[in-house]
């Protein structure tokens, strides 16, 4: 054998993956066709939010006047897309080359190439036949390509579009998910037009109903245009059709639900709506060979991905598998941000479980209106009899990190007893924990 493990991709999944087995000992290649870091890094999670967080900057600054702050003369300020996306650039430059340095501190080969698998314990690169133990497919997803009944130059894949030195005027964005409401943000807040078109029932699938209300409800006030459960039907000269409605557009940013990315392969594994399907240890149907991340679509997001390339390894090396996805946080990177924990209130009625909805506003919290913020909450779902914390969802400035505590609480099976115990420092953002905690004891002590 060449290899203990080979890899294919190195996003998030890969790049992990191939990090812990080096750390354990085992013999590892990363096979990678285009840049280290895979999309998270190059086109997706990173240049994406550092362009949000340009945005958001540029948003605050027009409430300026509002934290005493004179001179700041509005008709002139301006969002340069270019400059921003010069920073984004650098920080993705940085981001990969972090983790090529990583590899190589841990002693993992990089192949560059198109991997195919040609058996079980064998990957073709070019003309090069490598030999491994075993194989690890994490080759992630992207946006399904949809057939719109427009003209071909104006749709543009995610990719595309964050390749762009400047941004239209009008744009469109069709789709669904977190992506879809971040890049319509981003739009909006860079001082372009924007219609989301929502390609299916709901937003931001998966996320529970109240989330989604206030996701729309944010929207509406960005002045963002939302077009719910409908499709591109058309075209005319200034933009496209939805239904009956012109919708005056330069490009359509496909936003639309994702699809795995396959290697090739001379041997067939299983699959579940284009998906790997896996085992609990994340096999495929051949034992030798596994899937983490995107590819297998139990997930899309990238730290569910490095938790599973983890795993596998693990699994490798016969350490149990221990990912939870029940106590995954899922983000959405909006303004303000979003997160969620757990178990939503559907779910929770489907399984027949007695609970108790706690929740508690920011309009209450000192750190969220010295910082000017308004819009927001927190709400905990535990259960009635005993108090274990079943889901927690979020609306507040950095949601995304303060889902971290939570998610932490339930992997620990904590109640609101224990929740309640903990020292929130004063004045800070996170005190909406105990807050929602005691109004959960019915000992609410700011409502």
């Amino acid at each position: 054998m060449d290899y203990d493990l080979v890899i294919i991709g190195s996003g998030p999944a890969g790049y992990v993956a191939a990090i812990r087995a080096g750390q354990v000992g085992l013999k590892t290649a990363v096979i990678e066709k285009d840049d280290i870091g895979g999309m998270c890094v190059n086109w997706g999670c990173i240049p994406t939010k550092s362009l949000l967080e340009s945005a958001k900057l540029f948003q605050r600054i027009h409430d300026a006047s509002q934290f005493g702050i004179d001179g700041v003369e509005i008709p002139r300020l301006q969002f340069n897309w270019k400059a921003a996306k010069r920073r984004a650039d650098g920080i993705v430059k940085r981001i990969s080359q972090g983790v090529a340095d990583l590899l190589q501190k841990h002693a993992v080969d990089v192949i560059r190439g198109t991997a195919a698998i040609v058996a079980p314990t064998t990957v073709k690169v070019d003309k090069r036949l490598i030999e491994a133990a075993h194989i690890i497919i994490a080759t992630g997803s992207v946006p399904e390509k949809v057939s719109y009944p427009v003209p071909e130059h104006l749709v543009v894949e995610i990719r595309e579009f964050m390749a762009l030195e400047d941004v239209p005027a009008q744009l469109v964005v069709a789709g669904r998910g977190p992506t879809a409401m971040e890049l319509a943000q981003l739009i909006k807040m860079s001082g372009r037009v924007v219609t989301l078109v929502i390609t299916g029932p709901s937003l931001l699938p998966g996320l529970d109903p109240r989330l989604e209300s206030f996701a729309l409800e944010q929207l509406a006030k960005d002045g963002v245009n939302v077009i719910p459960d409908a499709t591109i039907t058309g075209h005319y000269e200034d933009g496209i059709r939805v239904g009956d409605r012109k919708i005056a557009c330069q490009k359509v940013v496909n936003s639309a639900f994702r699809r795995a990315v396959l290697p090739p392969m001379k041997l067939e594994l299983a699959t579940h709506n284009g998906f790997l399907q896996v085992n609990e240890k994340w096999q495929t149907s051949q034992p030798t060979i596994y899937a983490v991340g995107d590819v297998n679509g139990h997930a899309f997001t990238a730290h569910v991905a490095s938790a599973q390339g983890l795993a596998a390894v693990n699994a490798i090396k016969g350490i149990p598998p221990t990912v939870n996805l029940a106590h995954v946080p899922q983000n959405v990177y909006s303004m303000p941000e979003i997160a969620q924990v757990g178990y939503t209130e559907p779910q929770l009625q489907d399984m027949g479980t007695t609970y108790k909805v706690s929740e508690f506003p920011l309009t209450a919290n000192a750190k969220a209106l010295m910082e000017g913020y308004r819009a927001g909450f927190i709400r905990l779902l535990s259960e009635k009899q005993y108090g274990e914390v079943l889901g927690v969802q979020i609306v507040a400035p950095n949601a995304t990190d303060l889902i971290s505590e939570a998610a932490t609480l339930m992997s620990m099976e904590g109640t609101v007893y224990d929740l309640v115990k903990v020292v929130h420092a004063h004045p800070t953002i996170s005190e909406v924990y105990m807050e929602a905690g005691f109004a959960a004891l019915d000992q609410a002590l700011r409502q």
